[in-house]
Order: structure tokens, then sequence, then C-alpha cells
């Protein structure tokens, strides 16, 4: 809906590309590793390919973050594992360009768990509360000390955007005013 709004181009991740996602959701101790590398991979090309189409000042509008991954790989690697695969996310790093602005959905724990069943991905079944807490707080802490490019927090519990356009109408506007730093957003139908 935004890529719509901005006339930009989208740029979603692509899960289901995987070939260890779902190995990982039947025995995620033995398929941490290759599924957080491939994903690591994965996320490298198309941020490298976000830079290319950015050449052309077109508006982009991708549903992750490079840095997403990290966050993924501190929860699921065991210690040496996850110093290897920080070796190369760092290696990778490095080369990519932060983007011009970051939106976080930020929304509680049973919200997420919620939207993950109603997503209806059959691997998906496993995830547990305790797991998505553990993310959920990576997720926040992450977002608490970013300061590579301006971000929005927005409080995404409550929030319909699909069904509910003033909603979307006035978090667009947020966006287009954002310029620098850190904002909060609370929507409309959660601020009163």
């Amino acid at each position: 809906m935004l890529a719509e709004r901005l006339d930009g181009e989208l740029l979603l991740e692509d899960i289901e590309e995987n070939p260890f996602l779902a190995d990982f959701y039947r025995d995620s101790r033995k398929y941490a590793f290759q599924t957080q590398i491939f994903f690591l991979l994965q996320r490298y090309r198309q941020t490298r390919e976000v830079g290319q189409i950015g050449l052309f000042n077109r508006v982009l509008v991708a549903d992750s973050l490079f840095d997403k991954d990290r966050i993924f790989a501190r929860t699921n690697l065991e210690e040496k594992e996850f110093w290897l695969y920080d070796q190369l996310f760092r290696l990778l790093k490095s080369r990519l360009t932060p983007p011009d602005l970051v939106i976080f959905l930020q929304a509680r724990t049973e919200v997420l768990l919620e939207r993950i069943r109603k997503r209806g991905r059959k691997y998906e079944r496993t995830i547990g509360t305790r797991y998505l807490e553990e993310i959920n707080r990576g997720f926040n802490e992450f977002f608490f000390h970013y300061e590579e490019a301006p971000l929005l927090v927005v409080n995404a519990s409550e929030i319909d955007f699909v069904h509910v356009p003033a909603e979307f109408d006035d978090l667009v506007g947020r966006i287009l005013e954002m310029k620098s730093g850190t904002q909060y957003y609370v929507p409309m139908s959660s601020s009163t």
C-alpha cells in the first residue's frame, strides 16, 4: 500500500526461497546456522540491488532491513556460530548504504503471534510465545539504539491500515514529514 501511494517500487523479502526454513521450524538447533547464513546472503543481495535502484532516484519500499537477520541470528545461533555469522555480517554491512528512512512496526508479542497464525504458513505453526518474545525483545533493543537513518517507530498493535483508510492516510503524512532522528507514532485509533 505504501509503495503504491508513494508511486514507488516494492521490494519484498522472499522467505519461501530459503530451502532451510521449513527444516529450521522442525529442528531449529540443527538448521539454525544454514537458515541464518542463507537469509544473510539473500538480504545482502537484495540490499545491493536496492542501492542500484536508488541510483535512479526512485522511491523504494522494502519490507526488511539488512540488520533484521542479525536479530534472529543472535537468538537462534550458539555462541561460536554467532561469532562466525557476525564476522560475515560486519563484512557485508560495511559495503552497504543505510536507507533514507526506517519504519519499525512495533507490536505486543501476543498480537504478533495472532498475526502469524492468521497468515497461515504451515511451517510457522510451531512458533511459540517464548521464542517470539525473544525475537520481539531483540527488535525492541535494536531499534532503541538505532541511529543509522531516520527512524519512525509505529505502535502497530492496534493498527488496521487495510480496513481503516484514515489510519493509513495519517501514517503516510507522518512518513512524508520525517526528516531526521527518531520519532514515535501512535495511530489515531490508539490515542483516543
